[in-house]
């Protein structure tokens, strides 16, 4: 395995010279990113036509768009994000002022996976950026033409020093883990997750794990079905259900679960049309063989309503809703991560509740009713990263809204001002007056311990 030291080495010494922590200085860094995104969009979209068939309207609006909004929101409002806070002093710290300052943790480790390889390896850049650190990027392996296309737009717009790119496959991941980082930010597979988590526990270095696990989507009897059906079908058949927010089952109330299958099938036929295995289809492929022969045994899992047809040599496969299914079937042990979407259906929203808390903590939820009483119960009895009511995946695309995960399914969270608090040490500091001192603080005060008593009450 290749040694990465001097590469960190050196970017240790360019952040020594502090540089990044000008704020002038990261808000060009940024400007000259989104540059680097507009100025190549046909490259990058071409980029993943190749790696994953995505059309140019899911290429731009599920990375590009995402990217040129994330940093947008960031150029607007880095400058108060990095200004140092007054906070409250305490009635015993009379005569002090209090304050926060966010600093950067020095040089960062990004590594991004190929579901959005342009999006997911560049929005953590953006918040990297903007805290003032230095940033080693991997993209995935997987998606060649992207990665390759990432590096060389970095390579050409910063010094290594300052960002730089390392390609490579598992070995160059295992090889980077090795080495001492300041900060580490993984998004990918649970699996892979505790294997970065254990490399970083080495040197003590804090990550932000942004994994996935199987996401409920639950239908409730008073929802807005054809609407819900039409959400559902987006959220979930979004490249190709490669996506970690995806809906990885329904739980739809037993009542209306066959109107609800009827508007579903509908939603996916109006969606995506009839010829979504053709080579020419906007539809995206599977990753690679080894996902797609993971898949497809999942097919014969209880029983198909829509789709279930694929195409090993264009890995591609229909979007496919399968019925009948329970907790015992295969395709419900652990996250699909590919367009097959299992139903249960129930009775008693309490006997639900109680299904879902008894798995690891998804990453995301879904819910769909019109009742408000409904809404907080499922909010208030059911832990999980984030999510909707009344939609699907949305909330991802929200600079307000902090994205990640509770439990097995991610730690810390990112996206808009949580992307520069995810990359910042916020230091604590107290200035003290030194125009007066409070004696009773001191051992040697008469009567010390009963005026701290009566001062502390």
């Amino acid at each position: 395995m290749q040694n990465y030291q001097e590469v960190i080495h050196k970017q240790r010494q360019y952040f020594s010279q502090e540089h990044t922590k000008s704020i002038d200085f990261r808000l060009d860094a940024l400007e000259k990113l989104r540059h680097l995104i507009r100025s190549n969009e046909e490259e990058l979209m071409k980029a993943l036509k190749t790696d994953l068939n995505k059309s140019n309207f899911d290429a731009y609006i599920t990375e590009i768009g995402i990217l040129l909004e994330e940093v947008r929101f960031t150029i607007k409002h880095l400058k108060k994000w990095a200004k140092p806070r007054s906070v409250k002093s305490s009635l015993a710290q009379i005569g002090s002022r209090s304050f926060i300052y966010p600093e950067p943790y020095g040089v960062a480790l990004i590594i991004a996976p190929w579901n959005y390889p342009l999006q997911l390896a560049l929005a953590p850049v953006i918040g990297a950026i903007a805290a003032g650190n230095c940033v080693i990027l991997k993209p995935s392996e997987l998606t060649p033409k992207t990665s390759e296309l990432i590096s060389k737009l970095i390579s050409h717009t910063f010094p290594e020093d300052y960002i730089t790119v390392i390609q490579g496959g598992v070995d160059t991941s295992q090889a980077l883990l090795n080495e001492k980082f300041d900060y580490i930010f993984f998004t990918g597979s649970v699996p892979v997750g505790k294997v970065i988590m254990e490399a970083a526990a080495k040197h003590l270095t804090p990550v932000t794990l942004e994994l996935g696990g199987k996401s409920p989507c639950i239908v409730h009897k008073d929802a807005n079905l054809k609407l819900a059906a039409k959400r559902i079908a987006w959220g979930k058949f979004l490249n190709a259900g490669q996506t970690c927010v995806a809906p990885d089952y329904l739980f739809v109330h037993n009542e209306i679960k066959t109107e609800f299958l009827e508007h579903l099938t509908s939603a996916i036929r109006e969606m995506y049309g009839e010829a979504v295995l053709e080579s020419g289809s906007r539809f995206t492929r599977i990753i690679s063989e080894r996902h797609f022969d993971r898949l497809t045994p999942f097919l014969t899992n209880g029983r198909i309503v829509s789709g279930g047809q694929y195409n090993r040599s264009a890995l591609m496969i229909e979007p496919t809703v399968l019925e009948s299914i329970t907790w015992n079937d295969e395709v419900m042990k652990d996250e699909i991560f590919g367009p097959i979407l299992p139903v249960l259906g129930y009775d008693d929203l309490q006997t639900m509740i109680e299904e879902v808390n008894q798995r690891p903590k998804p990453l995301a939820l879904y819910l769909f009713s019109e009742s408000v009483e409904i809404q907080q119960r499922i909010l208030g009895s059911i832990s999980f990263g984030g999510g909707c009511i009344n939609d699907t995946v949305y909330h991802l695309s929200s600079p307000y809204l902090p994205f990640g995960g509770v439990g097995e399914s991610g730690i810390g969270a990112y996206h808009g001002k949580g992307s520069f608090d995810v990359f910042s040490h916020e230091k604590s500091i107290l200035k003290q007056t030194t125009r007066f001192d409070l004696p009773f603080r001191y051992p040697n005060t008469k009567d010390g311990l009963k005026k701290i008593k009566k001062f502390i009450k």
